[in-house]
């Protein structure tokens, strides 16, 4: 008995190290960002809405590639074809394939989302931070501000700016930029004025940390998450201002594609032919189904009173 317990107590001290090991393995924490990665997976309209919009920003970056025609080229003697084969969204009026089109068109569209979103987020994340962290007559200032934009409507505000401006991708990119940055503003302060109290931001103050500083580096990462839910639902908002502004006839004009033109085209001959409008507005209405879901799936993965 003497000669078998050391064995028996140097085989047990030995599986020690193993199986704290193992605990150790289990019991490490799992990261924020997998969680959220987790939750946003698992969530099927979210996944969908992340395939879509994949799929349109692919079809936007090797549209010159995807393409089955130029985009300029016409043929009278094709004009107003049905879908068919070798035309399969068909031909319009003066006989230019409506798939290559539809697929410039798109390219168009989420160039002004991204691009007018990018300048709303110029405008109204730097007034937020102004307004959250200094307080006082920055704040009052911001917030006047803010009141004046909110009592124009963005899209009749945007209409008086190209129609004073002029049409043009540029000048609808810019008109649209500078009415929608009042939300993203909003929703900056709001994230400022409830983490500029918190322990860490006062310990960064009693350190002698610069306010500018303390807002860039320590505040606005931790207001990051609420900030990509509402840039990601600001797209597909833009998207529409500038399908709207060009289906009233103000907005990108040829030879630019643009799918709210060409749904404005297809009015007087929707009755018959009916894919000249059908197609336009079927890759409008996917592209804000597919951010709005991506969005959505967002908002709900980055919620931090999920588990």
């Amino acid at each position: 008995m003497s000669a078998i317990a050391p064995d028996q107590t140097s085989h047990e001290a030995g599986a020690l190290p193993s199986a704290v090991s193992l605990d150790g393995l289990a019991a490490r924490p799992v990261s924020n960002a997998r969680r959220a990665l987790r939750r946003f997976f698992q969530q099927r309209l979210a996944v969908i809405g992340l395939v879509i919009t994949g799929a349109l920003l692919a079809i936007a970056i090797f549209a010159p590639l995807i393409a089955p025609t130029a985009i300029d080229a016409a043929d009278l003697m094709t004009a107003n074809q049905f879908p068919s084969a070798s035309h399969p969204f068909g031909t319009d009026s003066i006989g230019r394939d409506v798939l290559t089109r539809v697929i410039y068109g798109t390219r168009t569209s989420l160039i002004v989302g991204f691009a007018a979103v990018g300048i709303a987020c110029a405008i109204g994340i730097p007034l937020g931070l102004a307004a959250g962290l200094r307080g006082g007559w920055v704040d009052f200032g911001v917030m006047r501000l803010v009141e004046v934009m909110v009592a124009f409507p963005g899209i009749l505000f945007a209409m008086f700016l190209v129609t004073i401006t002029g049409g043009g991708i540029r000048n609808i990119i810019l008109a649209i930029g500078v009415t929608t940055w009042v939300t993203l503003c909003r929703l900056t302060r709001s994230q400022l004025l409830s983490l500029r109290e918190q322990e860490f931001v006062q310990a960064a103050r009693c350190l002698g940390v610069p306010e500018a500083r303390i807002a860039i580096r320590h505040m606005l990462p931790n207001a990051m998450a609420p900030l990509i839910v509402a840039i990601t639902l600001a797209i597909p908002t833009a998207i529409f201002a500038e399908a709207g502004l060009s289906f009233l006839g103000i907005g990108i004009n040829e030879p630019t594609p643009s799918l709210g033109k060409m749904v404005a085209d297809s009015a007087q001959y929707i009755r018959v032919y009916w894919h000249l409008g059908f197609f336009p507005t079927l890759a409008i209405a996917l592209a804000m189904l597919g951010f709005t879901f991506l969005g959505d799936g967002l908002r709900d993965a980055l919620d931090p009173r999920q588990n």
